[in-house]
């Protein structure tokens, strides 16, 4: 099927999905909507002895034909058709199927508009009462809470299952290569845990396919894969992603027979979607594990998976907890202390406290403050130079500080992890935190290289490695990751310094008179002209869409025209915006109890008008009563909750929900999503004028929505921020007394 070949250039683009053949344990049809026989492996007659025409082009019930009397006519083919009408084949797989004498599993699948027929061998080659140990083993690895303990029991649980001479469970690092983490075998066979496997000996595509397919059994490295057929006038590949007999790529075949393994199985572990790591099976003669048995240990991942996430959510809640804990006390210290630099430096919690790190320092009004473990006075002094020429971004962190900056090289077991928060570019205002250096050895199962040969022609070609021995690697220079709890949590702390900052500016009076003459003249100034350019932009409107009528104009006049009065649109709706900013500066306030509840019911109504509510699960926690001008409570809300199904509305599904808690004093709000999210780097600037992200521009917005609720908020005594993640959603938080 395929003439793809394999050299030095396409190594990690091998089409691996399509390989035009199938392992030799089972035999494969492919139909089409018209249950009519477009491809079928080489190897059927293997198993179908009385096949003697081409099958290509015929009817299924043709090839039901064959398979004798016992089964009801056309009892494959109702098979397919009652599997198409559910969203998977999930309930009618594995159905057993009786050929010749022998007993088979029927698995189908779906594959670009076609039906995959697998008819696998129904016979293990060990004989377990795999059931029955599922509900021991499935208790056996929940009951441990330590990750490290359940990772082995895991194996342990796999092992007795399959049978297989060694399981381990392989975890990838973010730079693609794995390590082993866990592992089990037989007494006779060298331990392989602690070893670590470099990237480039799993390609990309096949990364993607784990996360497709959570199994996968290469029965025996040795057997002669048997070729897919299809008519003359059919030249497109058959995608095999999602079938359970597709043969491996002759790389990793090679691979394995260099390892001395006859026969592999692999689980895929998943953490949030992402793939987390394999249950990697090996065994030292060919093993072939039916159908059946493979679910039952894929049912053992998808637990462990569920259980590692748990765990590891678990772990991450209490750290941020802390981190979060810390925060509420400085945010109450910067509000009551006399001065910004004692609050974060001096009292009970200081910003060492908001995450993980051996030092910080404190940049403020042009003095420098040192908690923990720091360089010295010289040494600071440089670095902030750097610092204040090279950081562009509001958050600036790395693991490996001398390689963009070799002068730190000097003081790297102190800060060879760096994180930056710029408080106040203009004025020279910093935070900096520290983490010292992680010297770590890695050892390496073989050198972690590409091997490159020639091939029969001549040519340079990827070879799979042939050499497994250990071979130790020691890396410096680098720190402990910064997490994405960390990077939140001095987002949120930097927010909380200019909010108490703001908040006690306000109390200079003096200041406050001269601040508010000049905020009214340009109040005054941008309204009116907002206002005037209300009636050009009309008429240029008015103007475009006339000549748009004229049908003398030639067709690309007329899409130009079109396009000026879109724009014109677009400018009358930034007019609006800019209009609306300014009147919540002019509008007096009338402050009166708002029930949240009935508010944020209405706003979802209308919502359901405007978008596909099958696509949308919108959920209401509490809902405090709150007090404020109730029209501009209504703009908050109406645009939060407008944001997050606006950007939440390709996810499949968009979850949006809302919710309000009584803290102390105040009353805080929460709107979260599981859309695009937000950049990191972004949050500090999404409540700005006109700022829209890079995700968001397809989406129709004018970029003043937010800052229109930062104005609201902020003139209700109040604060609004937010947390994201790319891809996973955002959350925005209005705190109102």
């Amino acid at each position: 099927m395929s003439n793809f070949r394999v050299d030095l250039t396409n190594c990690d683009i091998e089409p691996i999905h399509i390989p035009g053949q199938i392992q030799s344990h089972g035999f494969l049809i492919v139909i089409d909507v018209d249950l009519v026989i477009r491809y079928y492996s080489d190897n059927l007659t293997d198993y179908i002895t009385n096949t003697t025409f081409d099958l290509l082009g015929k009817p299924l019930p043709d090839f039901e034909s064959l398979l004798g009397s016992n089964y009801q006519p056309n009892f494959i083919s109702q098979l397919v058709i009652s599997g198409r009408g559910s969203e998977n084949f999930e309930r009618t797989n594995p159905t057993p199927i009786d050929i010749a004498g022998s007993s088979y599993y029927l698995i189908l699948s779906a594959s670009n508009g076609y039906t995959l027929l697998e008819f696998e061998i129904a016979n293990s080659n060990f004989d377990l009462d795999v059931q029955s140990m599922m509900g021991k083993s499935i208790a056996k690895i929940l009951s441990y809470r330590n990750v490290q303990q359940l990772l082995d029991n895991a194996a342990m649980q796999v092992r007795q299952i399959i049978g297989y001479d060694r399981i381990m469970i392989y975890r990838f690092a973010e730079d693609g290569h794995g390590e082993v983490v866990a592992e089990e075998k037989n007494s006779d066979l060298n331990s392989w845990l602690g070893l670590h496997y470099p990237a480039s000996d799993i390609p990309k595509q096949a990364l993607e396919l784990y996360k497709l397919n959570l199994t996968r059994l290469i029965a025996d490295v040795h057997s002669v894969p048997s070729k897919i057929s299809t008519s003359a006038n059919n030249s497109d590949p058959l995608d095999l992603t999602y079938s359970q007999l597709r043969a491996v790529s002759p790389i990793h075949i090679q691979y394995l027979k260099n390892m001395g393994v006859a026969s592999s199985f692999s689980i895929s572990l998943k953490y949030k979607d992402e793939l987390w790591g394999l249950i990697a099976c090996h065994h030292y003669s060919p093993r072939f594990i039916d159908y059946k048995s493979r679910e039952y240990a894929k049912l053992i991942g998808q637990i462990l998976s569920s259980a590692l996430e748990f765990r590891q959510d678990e772990d991450d809640q209490r750290t941020e907890n802390i981190f979060k804990l810390n925060l509420e006390k400085l945010a109450r210290q910067l509000m009551h202390g006399d001065n910004t630099e004692s609050s974060l430096t001096e009292k009970e919690v200081t910003i060492l406290s908001v995450i993980e790190a051996s030092g910080a320092i404190l940049v403020y009004n042009n003095k420098i403050y040192k908690l923990g473990i720091t360089p010295g006075d010289e040494q600071l002094g440089d670095l902030m130079k750097w610092i204040k020429h090279t950081v562009a971004e509001p958050l600036y962190y790395s693991e490996n500080l001398s390689a963009i900056y070799p002068e730190s090289t000097a003081y790297k077991e102190i800060a060879s992890g760096i994180m930056v928060s710029v408080i106040s570019r203009k004025l020279g205002d910093y935070m900096v935190w520290f983490r010292p250096e992680e010297i770590t050895t890695i050892n390496w199962s073989g050198k972690p290289e590409k091997h490159v040969g020639l091939n029969a022609n001549g040519l340079l070609q990827i070879s799979p490695r042939h050499s497994f021995e250990v071979w130790s690697e020691t890396k410096s220079g680098l720190s402990a990751r910064w997490t994405l709890a960390e990077m939140s949590a001095v987002i949120r702390l930097k927010e909380e310094i200019n909010y108490a900052t703001n908040l006690k500016a306000g109390t200079a009076r003096q200041m406050n008179e001269r601040l508010k003459e000049a905020y009214e003249e340009l109040e005054s100034f941008s309204y009116t002209i907002s206002h005037d350019l209300k009636n050009p932009i009309a008429s240029i409107k008015s103007y475009a869409q006339l000549l748009i009528r004229d049908q003398s104009i030639l067709e690309r006049g007329q899409q130009m025209l079109q396009r000026i009065a879109d724009r014109a649109d677009q400018m009358n709706l930034m007019i609006n915006a800019v209009l609306d900013y300014s009147r919540i500066g002019r509008s007096s306030m009338v402050s009166r109890p708002v029930n949240a509840g009935v508010l944020i019911a209405d706003i979802v109504k209308d919502l359901e008008l405007i978008y596909d509510v099958s696509k949308f699960k919108i959920t209401v926690g509490e809902t405090p009563e709150l007090h404020g001008d109730p029209i501009m409570m209504l703009q908050v809300f109406s645009n939060l909750i407008g944001n997050a199904v606006k950007y939440s509305q390709y996810s499949a599904p968009a979850i949006v929900h809302i919710e309000g808690k009584k803290s102390d004093d105040r009353i805080i709000y929460s709107v979260s999503d599981n859309g695009l999210g937000i950049a990191l780097n972004d949050l500090s600037k999404i409540f700005e004028l006109f700022n829209r992200m890079e995700n968001v521009r397809d989406i129709e917005g004018s970029g003043v929505g937010l800052a229109i609720v930062k104005r609201i908020v902020e003139k209700h005594n109040g604060k609004i921020w937010a947390e994201s993640e790319l891809e996973k959603g955002s959350t925005f938080f209005v705190s109102l007394n």
